[in-house]
């Protein structure tokens, strides 16, 4: 036993630098991948990252007998399936992260908070601090839905350029959940120009009627996230959207340098 242990730091010096700037490069290059959409080949990545091309294929290699990428039949490389227990498992935690920045918008504002993601071409809401009101809203934690009629969806879209959007609402359509709901492309890329200029997102009863929803990007944030609240609307009127927006901003901006400082 103590030659194991005495062995180990010596294991480790042994790597040295090398096992960590492997580690940092085999990051990159999941990153890159997930920025070109998921899949690449090996001469993109090596214009991208500027990694010859034998080391991006030794450190692919060893991603694909991991699981975290996989050989596609056309010889290109796509993220793999064990990314998704990772990356559940760390939206839960992102959302558990959140909690205590929802609560404090709900002591501030008097209604219900949220946190969501977008995952693909869905928003999934992670967290959840609901109301003290009697009448409130309420969102599973976990819930899907497309982006195109909440505010959530809104407000995390507003930060993708209008020719991926317009992409995103090919592929899902846009089924109105209201009479209320935004159902052409142009009339939400509108919509999407009015969110950037005024800083926020506005569901008024676009995803149900009697309810308006108001949200905001979280700055930085690793993942694209967005907060929000959603109360009655004879609450969140305009009157009350002029005091609620402020705290918004200023929670997300809170919970964006917490998210920054813990290393997430």
């Amino acid at each position: 036993m103590p030659t194991s242990s005495a062995s180990t730091p010596d294991s480790a010096k042994s790597a040295g630098g090398g096992g960590v700037q492997s580690l940092e490069r085999a990051f990159d290059l999941l990153e890159r991948m997930a920025d070109a959409g998921g899949e690449v080949g090996l001469s993109e990545l090596s214009a991208t990252s500027g990694l010859p091309l034998p080391t991006i294929h030794r450190l692919m290699r060893t991603l694909v007998a991991c699981g975290y990428v996989r050989q596609q039949p056309n010889r290109r490389y796509a993220l793999g399936p064990r990314l998704i227990r990772l990356g559940e498992s760390a939206s839960r935690l992102l959302g558990t992260w959140a909690r205590p920045y929802l609560a404090r918008l709900v002591e501030e504002t008097g209604e219900t908070a949220n946190m969501a993601l977008l995952d693909g071409d869905e928003v999934v809401y992670v967290a959840q601090v609901p109301s003290k009101h009697s009448m409130r809203m309420f969102t599973e934690v976990g819930r899907r839905v497309l982006p195109h009629s909440t505010g959530v969806g809104k407000a995390l879209l507003s930060e993708v350029p209008d020719d991926e959007v317009r992409a995103l609402l090919t592929r899902t359509g846009m089924p109105a959940a209201t009479d209320k709901t935004i159902t052409t492309p142009d009339e939400y890329l509108t919509a999407l120009a009015e969110v950037r200029r005024q800083g926020y997102a506005v569901d008024d009863n676009e995803q149900e009627i009697g309810v308006r929803c108001l949200a905001v990007c979280v700055p930085e944030s690793p993942t694209a996230a967005a907060i929000s609240i959603s109360g009655p609307a004879g609450r969140v009127t305009d009157a009350a959207t002029e005091k609620i927006v402020p705290v918004l901003r200023q929670v997300a901006l809170e919970l964006s340098q917490a998210l920054a400082s813990s290393g997430a």
